[in-house]
């Protein structure tokens, strides 16, 4: 009867051990997401360049080394951000991850059918502040709407070949990921409408 007494005592006093170390681990823990582990190395509102896949030492877990891989770190909070990838010769990807690392869209050249993969990337605000003849063009204007004002975009390339990865960092090294030089124009009421001028009066009776 003890022995179970003492069981259960050391039980829960390892239960609580393992507990207060979770909780004060968790800020920690937390404060190491792929956004922070990024923002040393890259720059706001820019597309840069990662390192190789390297298993000693690599920036971003599950790392293909036939890609070549560039972040975008952005920051909607100033404009919507205008974003061109070329294609390099293999394939080439892009996928939207929000500031807590949930994906919510992805494109890559199939899908795009051009030489250029390009669209605008803004919050639902943002989007919402658009003129109607805005929208209307929103076929040859791919326009992304981001869940959260901060977040990451990963551009990878394929390299089929050991000796073709230059040319797949060189089509990552000329995308671009800036935020619009023009504020998105706000819709405009209807001017309001001239008041009806007055009947004219009655003709006098002669």
């Amino acid at each position: 009867m003890i022995r179970i007494v003492f069981t259960i005592l050391a039980g829960v006093l390892l239960g609580g051990v393992v507990h207060l170390v979770s909780v004060l681990a968790l800020p920690r823990i937390a404060s190491q997401d792929a956004y922070s582990r990024l923002t040393p190395m890259t720059k706001l509102n820019e597309v840069t360049q990662l390192p190789l896949a390297d298993p000693s030492n690599s920036p971003m877990p599950l790392m293909d080394p036939a890609f070549a891989v560039a972040i975008c770190r952005y920051d909607l909070s100033t404009g919507p951000i205008k974003l061109t990838v070329p294609v390099s010769q293999a394939y080439t990807s892009v996928s939207f991850y929000t500031r807590n690392e949930v994906a919510y869209y992805a494109i890559n050249d199939r899908s795009a059918g051009k030489k250029v993969i390009e669209l605008d990337l803004m919050t639902e605000a943002q989007h919402d502040e658009l003129p109607e003849d805005e929208d209307v063009t929103a076929a040859d204007r791919l326009i992304i709407d981001s869940p959260t004002a901060t977040g990451l975009i990963l551009l990878k390339a394929l390299a089929a070949e050991p000796g073709l990865m230059p040319q797949a960092q060189a089509s990552l090294a000329a995308s671009r990921c800036k935020v619009q030089a023009e504020p998105v124009a706000a819709k405009q009421e209807p001017p309001p409408q001239p008041a009806p001028s007055p009947p004219p009066p009655p003709a006098r009776k002669r």
